[in-house]
C-alpha cells in the first residue's frame, strides 16, 4: 500500500520524530518527507508504504487518528491512487 500522510498543528518540539516512530512501529516505511514551518504553523507531507497484508489502510487510520488526537495534531492519510487522481483533477 502507498499512501500520503499530511500532518498539520502548532509548532512543537518532536512532531517529526513522534510521527516517524509511530510509523516505525507499524513497520510502514517513509518514501520522502517535506516539510515546513509558516509563523508558528508546523505543516508535513509524506509519502509512505507498508504491506496491507500484514496491515490495513484503515488500521493505520485509526493509529494516526488517535496520535494527532494525542498529539493535539491534524494528521490525514489518503491513499496514493486517490491522492494522484485527485492532483490530475
Amino acid at each position: 500500500m502507498k499512501a500520503i500522510i499530511t500532518v498539520v498543528g502548532q509548532d512543537q518540539v518532536g512532531i517529526v520524530a513522534t510521527v516517524a516512530h509511530e510509523l516505525a512501529v507499524l513497520n510502514i516505511n517513509i518514501v520522502d518527507i517535506s516539510q515546513t514551518l509558516m509563523s508558528q504553523n508546523f505543516t508535513m507531507m509524506l509519502s509512505a508504504e507498508w504491506d496491507e497484508t500484514q496491515l490495513s489502510f484503515e488500521q493505520v487510520q485509526t493509529r494516526l487518528t488517535k496520535l494527532g488526537t494525542q498529539q493535539d495534531l491534524t494528521i490525514h492519510i489518503q491513499r496514493q491512487a486517490v491522492f494522484d487522481a485527485i492532483q490530475k483533477l
